[in-house]
């Protein structure tokens, strides 16, 4: 699969999104952009590393850094290779002894680590085609995984739940067990069994 390389562009706080950012990586030989919602938390991170600062103690990602340093782990590539039911999936390409290994990550953490390693950051067409329309409609989708809106922590209260289409349940309950959050798999699907009723 053809891969676009990516550079990050901007970090700015969302309009439609409470309390996150928007992160947009530009498609380095083109003029596509790959804006991803991001929480306050890993914007921190990845500005830290583009403006060359220097926290008192290291970061998350300043000690991941590390600890592969110190295991003579190479990054070699970032890739976010899908894009799914509103979620970026990325992949952290390390190398130890010629081994290649790839790690699954949070997009906004895979560019964190990235830009650490001054390593690339790629993406392929499917994605870039999916999501590469306008900025307003990519703020309505929540695309960093473990990013929360205020909506949301409504919905995770088991608020807001009578208000979803039924085909809609079905599909947040298998999120919901997929990672592994049953307090919240148990609320949609006694949700679910009193519509079914």
């Amino acid at each position: 699969m053809h891969k676009i390389k990516l550079e990050v562009n901007n970090i700015e706080y969302s309009q439609t999104h409470s309390g996150s950012y928007v992160l947009t990586l530009a498609e380095s030989n083109g003029i596509r952009n790959l804006p991803i919602v991001i929480g306050s938390f890993e914007a921190q991170a990845i500005a830290v590393e583009l403006e060359k600062m220097t926290p008192n103690r290291p970061l998350t990602h300043d000690l991941f850094k590390s600890s592969l340093n110190a295991f003579k782990i190479s990054v070699i590539e970032v890739m976010i290779h899908q894009f799914k039911e509103g979620i970026f999936y990325a992949n952290i390409v390390c190398e130890q002894n010629n081994q290649r290994v790839e790690i699954d990550a949070r997009s906004s953490d895979a560019v964190a680590i990235a830009l650490r390693f001054k390593a690339p950051i790629y993406t392929n067409d499917q994605v870039m085609d999916e999501v590469s329309n306008s900025h307003e409609r990519s703020e309505r989708l929540d695309m960093d995984e473990d990013f929360q809106s205020e909506e949301e922590d409504e919905f995770l209260d088991g608020e807001g739940l009578d208000s979803e289409a039924l085909d809609a349940l079905e599909v947040q309950l298998q999120q919901a067990l997929e990672n592994e959050d049953y307090e919240l798999a148990s609320k949609i699907r006694d949700e679910i069994n009193k519509r079914k009723k």
